[in-house]
């Protein structure tokens, strides 16, 4: 195998499949990233037991060569250190030369390293999936959705299935829940694809959303998203990125989410958040990180106590409509729902003291959060 490529071009793929590239395992071929090279580009492969990321260099692209490939071929290299190699290359190309040894010579300006590679055919082949469960989305609307539910994720494994976030697709919408019990999101948005396609349960590791997220940072455009029984895909002409499923059903969270309020307050989420950060400052060394919040005559105050630190009382302009309530809840569930809101105006329902209150955005109907408040004396 011999080739060269544009080493900012390098630096940028190698750095994506650095993502799924596995640092603890006792199999050193899955430590090593694939380079496959032929008369099309440059293919890398980064695997882990959760997650691929396969990134495809092609030789032009915008009529500007990328990769010039003199002999075809494949390898393995070591992963960490291929990626230092190449990021501190002191010239604008890179030239790789490997042997039947799966031996590589990589050379940029006046710098020459040489690196043991290992046996392209011990590293994990990738599925073939059937397209007959594919849909596209775009990759904004793809990223926004994880980015609003992702946090409300358990993060303890033995959570099992609430360490995952939940897809269903149903009349081209797609629905992602996410909760840990303490807290849920669920977002939808339009899709590209057949009206009949139906999905159920398909359960994503948080995980591997939070890298997905990451992965397609740069990419804009719309993407494909196979499903398949164990595994699901997402696509575009230059990118491939798969991830296992969780096991198990994912329960109906249909029945915790109340049909409206009796007490009802409109806010700014931006005056909202920097209050509930302030009242925070106080509470957020105790335990639940508890603030309190007093619904009446039209107003809402917001307070913090702790008995070590000190208290905090704000009011805050709003427009309060319905009974006089009190409730408390954790200050951080509050602010991570907050700053995933991309709507100015957020309306919050409450149903009573003790039963879960709903945040939604004045100008949306496919987006909600919900809180459980925490008891106090």
């Amino acid at each position: 195998m011999k080739l060269r490529v544009t080493k900012s071009v390098l630096v940028e793929a190698v750095s994506q499949v650095s993502k799924a590239v596995s640092q603890k395992t006792t199999i050193p071929v899955l430590t090593g990233i694939k380079l496959l090279a032929d008369e099309e580009g440059l293919t890398l492969t980064g695997s882990n037991s959760d997650i691929t990321i396969q990134v495809f260099v092609p030789t032009q692209k915008e009529e500007v060569d990328q990769v010039f490939v003199e002999q075809a071929g494949q390898v393995v290299l070591p992963g960490k250190i291929f990626g230092d190699i190449v990021r501190k290359l002191p010239g604008k190309d890179v030239e790789c030369i490997i042997n039947e040894r799966f031996q590589a010579v990589i050379r940029s300006g006046q710098a020459e390293f040489q690196l043991n590679g290992f046996n392209p055919d011990d590293f994990p082949r990738l599925p073939q999936l059937s397209t007959e469960q594919m849909f596209s989305i775009e990759a904004d609307t793809l990223k926004s959705l994880i980015r609003q539910t992702g946090f409300a994720v358990a993060t303890t494994e033995s959570r099992g299935i609430f360490t995952g976030v939940l897809l269903q697709l149903e009349n081209g919408v797609l629905t992602c829940v996410a909760t840990d019990s303490h807290r849920l999101s669920r977002q939808q948005a339009r899709v590209e694809g057949s009206e009949e396609l139906t999905l159920k349960n398909v359960v994503i590791p948080g995980k591997s959303l939070s890298e997905l997220a990451k992965t397609l940072a740069d990419f804009s455009g719309m993407v494909d998203i196979i499903v398949a029984e164990n595994q699901i895909l997402v696509k575009n002409n230059e990118l491939e990125f798969y991830s296992r499923l969780l096991d198990g059903s994912y329960p109906d969270t249909n029945r915790v989410i109340p049909p409206g309020g009796e007490t009802e307050l409109t806010v700014s989420t931006r005056v909202l958040l920097q209050s509930v950060d302030r009242a925070s400052l106080i509470s957020r060394d105790g335990r639940d990180n508890v603030i309190k919040w007093t619904m009446r005559d039209g107003n809402l105050e917001v307070t913090s106590a702790a008995q070590d630190i000190g208290s905090v009382a704000e009011e805050v302009a709003a427009q309060v409509s319905g009974p006089t309530l009190h409730i408390s809840f954790n200050a951080r569930y509050m602010m991570e729902a907050l700053r995933s809101i991309e709507s100015e105006e957020i309306r919050v329902q409450f149903t009573g003291q003790m039963t879960p209150f709903l945040i939604k955005p004045t100008d949306r109907e496919d987006s909600l959060h919900l809180i459980v408040p925490i008891r106090t004396r």
